[in-house]
């Protein structure tokens, strides 16, 4: 599977947790130790805030460890906000549009996971997209939907509940469709604003993720990219993390509906 970083705070170049660490994002590539799979070369990208409302985005195929130009964009850039994505696809086609982050206006979304029995579910989950949503669609991933579907559920005005609101659907699909494999995600979404982080798996088993705090800014990543392990927290299974620059990161649980207890509609 993939592995992400994602950051907010005071203006850093990229580098500092894309390249320059022991255990950075490009090293994560194809050293990653926490994931299903070592290797993570299936594209990569970089999406950032800067005086702009709306990000930035740089996606490309190669894999993170063989682009000299990440360096280099890396090396340059400095944002207050931003995430970085490196791809270990799940079965879809590797191509730009299928690399995250994925943008929307303001929302940036990176996922690492899978929505199992995706080839059997994808008509059934797209069709849970609103139309002005759809029309955005430019991949085939798991991941992009998903990043819709929370937009159309309303992500905009209650990230947190949308997110809740689109594994609950996911989970119901899933039973209707006789899919018995898992729901696993750990994903980043944020409005330049605030950021969120969320950990779910349906078999218990999600997807690792860490954050930590410091006086100037909030990290949260797949994988610690250092290896001060005292000062990273997991991130509870069936949690969000809710992040701002200047205030606290909350834990908040997220209130899946498992199929026992919800239908399709």
């Amino acid at each position: 599977m993939c592995r992400w970083v994602a950051y907010s705070g005071q203006p850093i170049f990229l580098g500092q947790l894309v390249a320059d660490p022991e255990h950075s994002l490009i090293h994560q590539s194809r050293n990653a130790e926490e994931a299903k799979v070592g290797i993570n070369g299936d594209g990569f990208g970089l999406g950032w805030y800067g005086e702009r409302d709306e990000p930035g985005l740089y996606r490309e195929t190669l894999p993170a460890w063989s682009d000299d130009n990440l360096r280099h964009i890396a090396r340059q850039v400095r944002s207050r906000l931003f995430f970085a994505h490196v791809r270990a696809s799940t079965g879809t086609a590797t191509s730009r549009a299928n690399c995250h982050p994925f943008a929307h206006g303001r929302w940036l979304f990176m996922h690492n996971g899978q929505i199992g029995g995706w080839s059997r579910l994808r008509r059934a989950v797209e069709a849970r997209i609103p139309d002005a949503l759809y029309a955005c669609r430019t991949g085939t991933t798991d991941s992009e939907a998903m990043f819709l579907m929370t937009l159309g559920q309303g992500g905009e005005a209650d990230p947190v509940g949308a997110m809740t609101g689109t594994l609950s659907a996911l989970r119901a699909l899933m039973a209707e469709a006789g899919i018995d494999e898992p729901l696993r995600v750990t994903a980043a979404l944020s409005d330049g604003s605030r950021l969120y982080a969320f950990r779910y798996a349906s078999d218990g088993r999600p997807p690792s993720l860490y954050w930590r705090q410091t006086a100037s800014a909030i990290e949260i990543v797949s994988e610690p990219v250092d290896r001060h392990r005292d000062e990273w927290h997991a991130v509870p299974d069936r949690s969000a993390l809710v992040c701002c620059a200047r205030c606290a990161c909350e834990v908040v649980p997220l209130a899946v509906l498992e199929p026992s207890r919800v239908e399709a509609a």
